[in-house]
């Protein structure tokens, strides 16, 4: 049984097309904010501004700063029997890509403008364009007198562009949901995804030697017992290699094209001057790994791996290889993590969202996973079942002249009002039978 009629329903799509101006507009004066990350620590002002925006239609709020200048707001709609009825999380980040060189664009990146059937800007995709469009939804779902028995929550974070994980601190601050959806660029797909890890691989010599002993390392009856560090990193680059054929044979998952699970030799950074041997070297990796693996026995995985390569060579058996994973900022600390999401396509918040989907666009969803990563992981690695659904398609975000489907925004801000009034007008039991 529908928590709304389809009167309703009808009702709800009419005012969204009605309200594309006002859709525009707000997303107009949200990409005004120059919230390039990086540099970063540039969010306050939009998120001053979207705090007042909740406050305004009933929520109450916190803002703290996850860095200087760089605060989440979490606002929190309390329903009519927050006991019984469904609750819902709304997640989006407010920080964008770097622009690089505005030349390349048309016009200037935080100036919308619209063009044949798009708009544009930095952030119309990714993601200033589904936060927009959430907001316009709530709005109107209050407007037309909409009352929601159970909890709504919007998540407007920062970071996610370069791993500093807004979406983490709200979990560590104890937010949580019945169900969860991050309106991250997915072209109105529901997703789940892999994940990414980030590592420092480090060979560190005890002893560091000048460049003219060499010869007595390599050479037979040298009698010195030292090593290039770098030279010994080839060997644990190679063993990577290995690990990651390995994977590429055993592991796969439906929806992923064979091999997306890599091991990425990114960066390297060794030696101290040409008149030494290099006494340290140390390898950034990146790592991508599947929706249903955990990073954690996926860095278990790894240094299983490149300890028993260590242990097979002379040097490195006495010299081991140091391991650092993740971080909290790419900025800050060199390292990020994106844990994976699966989805259940049966789950009720699920199929109640598809179904939202196809009663107002007639026709079904595509059910998948993003071929990108979010900060929808760490949703659900809080135990908060959890999909991705936004407007924008992917190779619009980051890019060049950034731009969206105007209709896709309406389209969406009609699938999203529905789902919150059905979703936070189901009990929980009603949804779980």
């Amino acid at each position: 049984m529908r928590a709304i009629s389809e009167d309703l329903s009808q009702k709800i799509s009419d005012q969204v097309e009605s309200k594309k101006e006002e859709l525009i507009e707000l997303l107009t004066k949200l990409i005004a904010f120059p919230t390039v990350s990086p540099p970063a620590r540039n969010t306050n002002d939009v998120q001053e501004f979207i705090k007042k925006y909740l406050e305004d239609l009933g929520f109450k709020t916190e803002k703290w700063d996850v860095y200087p200048d760089d605060p989440n707001v979490v606002g929190i709609l309390k329903g009519e029997a927050s006991d019984l009825y469904n609750s819902l999380i709304i997640n989006g980040h407010v920080d964008v890509a770097e622009v690089g060189d505005d030349k390349a664009w048309d016009q200037s990146p935080f100036n919308t403008y619209i063009k044949d059937s798009y708009i544009y800007g930095r952030g119309v995709a990714d993601m200033k364009g589904g936060i927009a469009a959430s907001l316009i939804a709530i709005k109107l779902l209050k407007e037309l007198g909409v009352s929601l028995n159970g909890d709504l929550q919007f998540q407007s974070v920062i970071g996610e562009e370069v791993g500093e994980a807004g979406t983490l601190d709200c979990t560590e601050k104890g937010y949580t949901a019945d169900y969860a959806v991050v309106v991250d660029t997915s072209d109105l797909h529901i997703q789940g995804q892999g994940g990414v890890i980030t590592g420092w691989i480090t060979v560190q010599s005890k002893e560091t030697y000048h460049d003219g002993l060499r010869r007595k390392m390599i050479h037979a009856g040298g009698g010195l017992k030292g090593a290039s560090a770098i030279e010994k990193m080839m060997k644990i680059i190679s063993g990577l290699q290995e690990l990651e054929r390995h994977w590429a044979v055993t592991k796969s998952y439906e929806g992923f094209e064979p091999g997306v699970n890599t091991i990425n030799p990114a960066v390297i950074e060794g030696g101290r001057h040409a008149a030494f041997v290099a006494d340290r070297c140390a390898l950034w990796i990146t790592v991508h790994f599947y929706p249903n693996e955990d990073y954690e026995v996926v860095i278990k995985e790894i240094e299983q791996h490149i300890l028993a390569v260590a242990a097979a060579d002379p040097w490195l058996c006495n010299n081991p290889p140091q391991f650092t994973w993740g971080g909290k900022s790419m900025i800050e600390d060199r390292g990020e993590i994106f844990p994976s999401l699966e989805i259940d396509p049966e789950h009720p918040g699920t199929r109640l969202l598809a179904d939202s989907f196809e009663k107002l666009l007639t026709q079904k969803p595509k059910i998948g996973m993003s071929p990108t990563v979010t900060d929808a992981g760490w949703l659900g690695r809080a135990g908060i079942p959890t999909v991705i659904f936004g407007p924008g398609k992917l190779e619009d975000a980051h890019a060049v002249n950034e731009k969206v489907e105007i209709s896709q925004l309406v389209d969406f801000t009609k699938v999203l009002a529905v789902f919150i009034a059905e979703w936070c007008n189901t009990t929980r039991k009603e949804a779980n039978q």
